[in-house]
């Protein structure tokens, strides 16, 4: 959420909770705590031509906590990753120390 705030600080709230796969009811309580946390904060999009229209910006607080996020999430994947070829590389030796592959 707050990645894609920052990528796309023109989105209405109908576009940003269709991206999302939440109700726009769900989407204003979320931008809504955010703005309370200090994490966003509400502008005019000037260049709209419906001046009712707002910019979700990404504070510097906000900023800081999608960074934190996303190196918590690289690491998670990371260890993922290595898990998993980890295993791979094990599936792979059982397979070429099974009696099927040797030859009679």
């Amino acid at each position: 959420m707050l990645r894609l705030l920052d990528s796309n600080p023109q989105m209405s709230q109908r576009e940003l909770a269709d991206a999302v796969g939440v109700s726009v009811g769900g989407m204003h309580y979320v931008l809504k705590a955010l703005i309370e946390k200090g994490l966003v904060k509400i502008g005019n999009f000037t260049a709209a031509e419906d001046k009712r229209r707002y910019a979700y910006i990404l504070t510097p607080r906000g900023m800081l906590r999608k960074a934190t996020l996303t190196r918590a999430f690289l690491s998670r994947k990371m260890e993922e990753y290595e898990a998993l070829r980890q295993e791979i590389e094990e599936l792979k030796s059982d397979l070429d120390d099974s009696p099927a592959r040797k030859p009679s």
